[in-house]
Formats: C-alpha cells, sequence, structure tokens
C-alpha cells in the first residue's frame, strides 16, 4: 500500500496541487478504496501522480481534479490508474516466517483432519503474488506430511489490476526472490526461463487471482477457512477497519483462522475471534 521514501519528499516537479485539488484526491482515495490520506502528502501525490498527467493528456493536477469527479466511461481508467499509482506493492516471500511455520504445521494440519474437501483460503490486498503462492507452497508441505489426497483452494485479490497482471505471471527476477526464496526452495520451486524464474505448476494451480475492492461486498467471494489480511488495514480509518474485519468474521467459517501482520493489533470492542499465541507467531480463530 502506500510508502512515503525520502526520496520521493526530495523530488521537485513543475506545477503544484491547489488545496481544492488535493482535498478531491483525498476524497477520490477515501472514497474508491479506503485509503486515508493525510493532510501533508501533498509531494506523495505530485511524485506518483506526476506520470499520469502526460499518460492521459491533462495540463495540471486541476485537470486531473476535474477528471476524477467525472462520471465519464473514459474516466475509468484514469480512475484505475491513479489507485494503481498510489497504492504501493510492497511485499515478499514468507513475511513473518513464525506466522508461515505455524499455518504449514498447526493449522493446515488441524484443519486437513477435522474437515473434508477443499481447503479455502483468501490473501486479501495480495500485490504481486508472493504471499498467496507462500501459501501454497505451505499448502503442499502440509498435504504431503498429512499423507491425505485433498485440494487447497487459494484466492488473492487486490484493488490494482495491474499489479494482479504481474501476480498471474508467476515470474520472479533474482531480486524479488532474495527476499525469502532460499536457494533450495529456488531449485525445487522454479525454473529458470528467459525473463527470470517461473513457479512450478503445483504451486500456481491452487491459486487464481482477482480484482478485488475491500470496501465492497464479501459476498461473492464465499467462505473461506483461512483469511490472510496483512499490512494493509493500517492506511485505512477506524471505522473502515473495523467494518472490514466484521466482515471478514462473516467470511470465515466457525473454527476458521485470521492472520493479521505480527505488528498489527485486533481493534477493541470485535468479539468475533480469539487470540491465538503459538510459541512466536500470533494471530485469530472465530469460535466454532
Amino acid at each position: 500500500m502506500l510508502t512515503s521514501a525520502g526520496t520521493e519528499n526530495s523530488l521537485d516537479f513543475a506545477g503544484s496541487i491547489s488545496p481544492a485539488d488535493y482535498q478531491t484526491i483525498q476524497q477520490f482515495l477515501s472514497q474508491n478504496c479506503g485509503i486515508e490520506l493525510g493532510d501533508n502528502k501533498q509531494y506523495l501525490v505530485k511524485s506518483r501522480l506526476q506520470p499520469l498527467l502526460a499518460k492521459f493528456e491533462l495540463s495540471g493536477f486541476p485537470g486531473l481534479a476535474t477528471a476524477l469527479q467525472s462520471n465519464a466511461f473514459s474516466a475509468q481508467k484514469l480512475r484505475s490508474a491513479v489507485i494503481d499509482a498510489m497504492t504501493t506493492n510492497e511485499t515478499f516471500w514468507f513475511r513473518d516466517e513464525r506466522q508461515f511455520a505455524e499455518l504449514r504445521d498447526t493449522v493446515l494440519p488441524q484443519l486437513l483432519a477435522q474437515k473434508n474437501g477443499s481447503i479455502r483460503i483468501w490473501s486479501a490486498a495480495c500485490s504481486s503474488g508472493q504471499e498467496p503462492y507462500s501459501i501454497s507452497i505451505c499448502g503442499l508441505d502440509a498435504l504431503r506430511a498429512s499423507g491425505k489426497n485433498r485440494t487447497l483452494q487459494i484466492i488473492g485479490t487486490d484493488i490494482s489490476e495491474a499489479i494482479l497482471e504481474d501476480a498471474k505471471r508467476a515470474c520472479y527476477s533474482d531480486a524479488a526472490l532474495s527476499r525469502g526464496i532460499d536457494e533450495a526452495a529456488k531449485a525445487r520451486y522454479f525454473q529458470k526461463s528467459y525473463d527470470g524464474y517461473l513457479l512450478n505448476d503445483d504451486v500456481t494451480r491452487q491459486v487464481r487471482f482477482q480484482q478485488f475492492n475491500l470496501l465492497k461486498s464479501f459476498t461473492a467471494l464465499g467462505r473461506f477457512d483461512i483469511i490472510f489480511c496483512r499490512n494493509v488495514l493500517i492506511y485505512f480509518s477506524d471505522t473502515i477497519k473495523r467494518d472490514i474485519l466484521t466482515r471478514m468474521a462473516d467470511s470465515l467459517e466457525p473454527g476458521g483462522y485470521l492472520f493479521l501482520s505480527s505488528t498489527e493489533a485486533m481493534p477493541t470492542g470485535i468479539g468475533t475471534y480469539e487470540l491465538v499465541r503459538s510459541g512466536l507467531a500470533t494471530y485469530f480463530r472465530k469460535p466454532d
């Protein structure tokens, strides 16, 4: 999601954003993807959105603000491009290894023993695919250990259509693999291709991707045994955060699990989850 690297703060672009135009952009992001942009992030908006002015033949930020308020069909691509530009996709493989170890060694074995049929898992705000594919690898390990002939159905969603295209390709550079993939896993799960390393079919076949906005109803996604919603809620207001977590509880099967990042806490007053502490990992469970 949003980051504010120091290099962006030092960039000096021609033109400026008026308070009215900045407020329009703030409201657009809040209403369309839940991002709450502070009153002092003009530099971030300029650095991220400046390239779109030329691409969409806009004379400046007043034209951009006007276009965002338009209901014309021709403005839809611009609105999607603004959301893509303002949502940064910072991710890496097996982010927070303790949670993935718990998923592989405890949570998945319990679910495999308790229920028949497929295990359904949702990776919300999945970015370029490292999280759902890491889940898939853990799932393969758990299935091999259990000896069960079962399947995992993993859905990765993100608001950015552009980043989902990267995820679907499942081809990663050396630099991307260096963030969480060791040489043994690289040799086991990836094949060298002309433009990087391609994930094996046994990993990718368990995962599908879908563009999705967390502000929308979850009903069409179905119900899940496990939900990963990590490092995304921090960009939402408390009201939106509570709404999302409440609706995720409704989407979880009884006895299902929710993983937030290790630095995120469950807001007070949401009583539909119980905290699970296992070793150094923490996550949440919906009571049976």
